[in-house]
């Protein structure tokens, strides 16, 4: 911590004097103030968060916080948003949420879309998107709503881009990034260009404890583990272009590639025994792992505008095929009371990827008077295959682990209608409603045991939208509205996966989608501050089971259904304006929540009220520095059956902006007192599961960013403005 201060301090200091040094020579330049107007850029104060009718709109793009971070970095800090260490992402403490990229699902399992956004620097964002009530027009997918995140793209005239390199340090590891942008736009055609080449290093320092009842036999289960990782690979591509074909016609094309190459070792020491810290068995596990990951996505986009009213048709084709070669070490040291020490080494080779293909057609009719109807098709193919290779390697010849290895195969298709109207009643009341309807068309193949499993189900998503205006700064918002969860690929697998030599994950081909009913009313106060009251009841909760083998000390951990949640909340959005020059953005959530378990989990009932604050800061300090805090606090919460320890953590990030030489400098630090750390409990009947992780939070990036434009116009140059102007009394 007394580093990254440290830093911060000195970051100020040596801005400050850049400033000094430079006064003098700026002073010079005023008599050619209108001529060089055009090649000044002055950060504005746009605020980091905004409230729109129906979202939360999170701007990342230029904020010192995103500078030299990662896109899964930024998500992570995203007000609501909360990320254990397997990548499963809840929203406002609830889990089933529906990550697009560009209002596009990305229909990756939660470990692979990791993947792909902490191979996506923060550079390449605009906004993120936190829809927690979507219309009909929205896919069903996501109980507790969407996170979409936005790319950015070309707007301005003319030529511009950006070169930036940056260095990252979690002060156990270190990485480094370099990339660059440009973009080009003349008359209806504008092209574009993004290429990004990084380092990054991560980890993380656990402990696990699991006591065991089985046969009238108490099993201790003790492990202290570690590990180190670190992702680069070759540049990454984004490129795209779109034209206009007169005033009514647009076509576009975008495609991204991207690789990366992990690497990471896993260090674990376990005790197990009949009584706590007399080990009858001590295992060390050493698993050194490697995965090649490759993603190639591609857009075409069309779009018709029927009038000038804002009526369009507009068609989207994507597809994305995306590879993922792992190979992985396991090597255990067994050191046994009666037996003496032993070994076992595994290798294995996992092999898996995707194929993702899908269309939709949707059109807008702008009825007049501010009625609007909307109406889309939508069908996707989603084809997953995952082949691992277990092999026993005690000796020089590899010998096959025909109990450990497993190849399925998955596919999925859904194919969805809506239909969306908005109707205004009068002068104040809006009335918004609409239909989904989607069928899914699933087929998982265990071709290792030769199961198959089919399944088919149609469903219709309703949802109901009342907002009243009562006065003009005033106004209620009623609405309701119908969503799923599907199982993710990888936990409708029946094989079992290798975690450790006592801890092994099997999936559930008989996991069912999981159903939600939500229910919010929203009141808006100045057109500023927003209370929401929440009800969502969801039946056939997903949820990770503990079961152990009888008369051993493994432990299969599994998912399942289990019964039904409600949940009764509130949210409070509060901005607060403490001077010109310090804006605040405040968000509370508190949540009443109850799981009630069926008997396959004990039959237990959960009840938990949960709280999270996070209050994000943005202050225009002196001689053009920008300091962005963002702090929050996670209270006790619910994951599935496990109770979610409370932390609190705090980001800072300082942004310097030189000007004349077209240079920003950012310095951001994460997690400062190191105090987020991941810690869940679960009590399921006589068995208890502990676990306590820090996955190195703690880090600080550095980032110089050079910028470079032609031909825009003044005006348009002047949009990051101003603030500074005013302050300084120009």
């Amino acid at each position: 911590m007394k580093t990254l201060l440290t830093t911060l301090v000195l970051f100020c200091a040596a801005v400050v004097q850049a400033q000094d040094s430079t006064r003098a020579s700026s002073d010079t330049s005023k008599l050619s103030k209108n001529k060089d107007l055009q090649e000044v850029r002055i950060e504005s104060m746009r605020p980091a968060i905004e409230q729109k009718a129906d979202k939360i709109v999170v701007n990342v793009e230029n904020t010192a916080l995103a500078a030299g971070n990662t896109a899964y970095a930024v998500l992570s800090r995203t007000p609501g948003v909360l990320i254990d260490a397997e990548g499963n992402i809840q929203l406002n403490g609830r889990s089933g949420v529906l990550v697009q990229i560009d209002g596009r699902p990305t229909f990756l399992s939660a470990r692979d879309l990791r993947t792909l956004l902490e191979g996506m620097p923060a550079e390449n964002l605009k906004n993120i998107e936190i829809i927690t009530n979507p219309s009909a027009k929205y896919e069903a997918e996501g109980t507790s709503g969407i996170l979409n995140i936005n790319l950015k793209k070309q707007v301005k005239q003319g030529v511009n881009g950006s070169l930036y390199a940056g260095y990252n340090t979690n002060f156990h590891n270190s990485g480094w990034s370099i990339g660059g942008s440009l973009n080009y736009r003349k008359g209806g055609w504008s092209f574009f260009i993004n290429t990004d080449l990084m380092r990054r290093v991560g980890g993380r320092d656990a402990t696990f404890t699991r006591v065991f009842q089985s046969g009238g036999k108490t099993t201790y289960f003790d492990q202290v583990a570690t590990a180190s990782h670190y992702n680069e690979g070759p540049p990454t591509f984004r490129v795209g272009s779109e034209l206009e074909l007169g005033k009514r016609h647009s076509i576009g094309i975008t495609t991204y590639f991207n690789q990366n190459t992990l690497r990471q070792e896993f260090l674990s020491g376990t005790s197990i025994g009949s009584a706590p810290m007399v080990p009858e068995l001590r295992v060390d596990a050493r698993n050194y792992m490697m995965n090649v990951w490759q993603g190639w996505t591609g857009n075409v986009h069309y779009v018709y505008k029927l009038d000038s009213a804002g009526s369009t048709l507009s068609s989207d084709f994507d597809f994305a095929r995306i590879r993922n070669r792992g190979d992985a070490d396991f090597l255990n040291f067994y050191d046994s009371v009666g037996r003496g020490p032993y070994t076992d080494f595994l290798y294995q080779e996992s092999p898996n990827g995707y194929n993702i293909i899908s269309g939709r057609l949707d059109a807008t009719v702008m009825a007049g008077n501010g009625r609007r109807v909307e109406t889309g098709l939508r069908a996707s193919d989603v084809l997953s295959d995952n082949d691992a290779r277990f092999y026993f390697h005690n000796t020089p010849e590899l010998v096959v682990d025909p109990h450990r290895t497993n190849h399925f195969r998955y596919r999925e298709n859904i194919y969805a209608a809506y239909v969306n109207g908005v109707i205004p009643v009068g002068k104040r009341l809006t009335v918004q409603a609409g239909l989904r309807l989607e069928q899914t068309i699933s087929r998982g193949m265990q071709l290792t045991t030769g199961q198959v499993t089919n399944r088919q189900y149609t469903n219709l998503f309703p949802s109901v939208f009342l907002q009243q205006k009562v006065s003009e700064n005033y106004s209620v918002t009623l609405n309701y509205s119908r969503r799923l969860q599907r199982p993710n690929y990888g936990n409708l697998n029946p094989f079992r996966l290798y975690r450790d030599p006592y801890t092994w994950f099997e999936g559930n081909p008989g996991l069912q989608p999981q159903y939600a009913h939500s229910f919010a009313l929203t009141q808006s106060i100045k057109k500023t501050y927003l209370i929401t009251l929440s009800y969502l009841y969801t039946s056939d909760i997903m949820a990770e089971l503990p079961r152990l083998v009888p008369d051993s000390a493994y432990t299969i951990y599994y998912p399942g259904n289990v019964s039904s949640e409600r949940e009764c909340g509130v949210t409070a959005v509060i901005p607060v304006k403490i001077r010109r020059w310090w804006d605040v953005q405040n968000t509370l959530t508190m949540l009443a929540d109850r799981i009630d378990a069926n008997s396959k989990s004990g039959g237990q009932v959960n009840d938990n009220v949960f709280v999270m604050f996070q209050s994000n800061h943005t202050l225009q300090l002196p001689r053009g520095i920008r300091l962005e805090l963002n702090g929050r606090y996670v209270g006790e919460g619910l994951s599935g059956l496990y109770v979610m320890q409370p932390y609190f953590r705090l980001d800072a990030g300082l942004r310097k902006s030189f000007p004349m030489a077209h240079l920003d400098l950012s310095v951001s630090a994460s997690d400062v007192f190191q105090s987020h750390r991941l810690r869940f409990d679960t009590r399921i009947g006589d068995n208890i599961n502990n676990f306590d992780q820090y996955l190195r939070f703690q880090g600080l990036n550095i980032q110089l960013r050079y910028n470079f434009s032609k031909g825009q116009r003044v005006d348009e140059q002047r949009r990051r403005t101003v603030e500074e102007m005013g302050r300084a009394g120009a």
